[in-house]
């Protein structure tokens, strides 16, 4: 089960394959982009929770390609990386909008609690719509308010609100728990044994009256995690 997905852009081969593989080892998707105009692409064309971005490379530097990203993507969440370490640069890049900026040689411990720490104070990408509707029933997130057939309406926990507005905002794939233990809820999930997001979807299925024997609202796909039936579909199967 993935953390979350990162785009590594590093034109240094080595270097790149390095971050590349530590973070698929430590449960990571990874994509990865030698140069920054193929790194500007692919982060507009990817999913990515985070983009590791070097600054020098021939070409399109990070700079530019964090400045083109951000008209685009205003919340992308970002992380420098570079060899020059003055605090100028650092200013400068954290100015340009970086979230982060990590100075080269840098360890895997530290350059692992910089990408987690940037993970867990960026946004759960929530769903830009203010409501849903589906199954019957008529989500609400700025009321946090559930709207079931017949007219009967549930007061939902901020928690519930944004664990369905996460998998709102990630139509179409299974979320695991790791997943939603950290982008929800802000904790590292390796080594945290907690059934905290199992009975906060009973609780949510509870709220919007969705029979986990005969799900209508929230899929669940063993093995894979939680996933938002179709906002068309009726009749979601477990």
């Amino acid at each position: 089960m993935s953390l979350g997905v990162i785009l590594v852009v590093e034109d240094d081969a080595a270097i790149r394959r390095g971050i590349v593989d530590m973070l698929r080892y430590s449960g990571y998707g990874v994509h990865e982009a030698a140069d920054g105009r193929a790194g500007l692409d692919l982060a507009l064309a990817v999913d990515a929770d985070l983009v590791l971005l070097d600054i020098m490379m021939p070409g399109m530097d990070g700079t530019k390609v964090l400045t083109e990203l951000r008209k685009a993507r205003p919340a992308q969440p970002v992380i420098f990386l570079t060899a020059r370490g003055e605090e100028e640069d650092r200013i400068g890049g954290l100015r340009l909008g970086a979230d982060d900026y990590i100075v080269k040689p840098f360890s895997i411990d530290e350059l692992m609690a910089r990408i987690e720490a940037v993970l867990r104070r960026s946004p759960a990408r929530p769903t830009s719509r203010t409501a849903i509707d589906i199954a019957g029933r008529s989500i609400d997130f700025d009321r946090r308010e559930a709207t079931l057939p017949g007219g009967v309406k549930r007061t939902l926990t901020e928690r519930e609100a944004e664990v369905i507005g996460y998998l709102a905002a990630n139509p179409g794939r299974a979320v695991s728990r790791d997943e939603l233990l950290q982008r929800v809820w802000g904790l590292d999930p390796r080594g945290t044994h907690t059934r905290t997001v199992d009975m906060t979807i009973a609780r949510l299925r509870e709220s919007l009256d969705d029979d986990p024997a005969n799900p209508k609202v929230i899929r669940t796909l063993r093995g894979k995690g939680y996933m938002l039936a179709d906002e068309t579909d009726g009749s979601a199967p477990a």
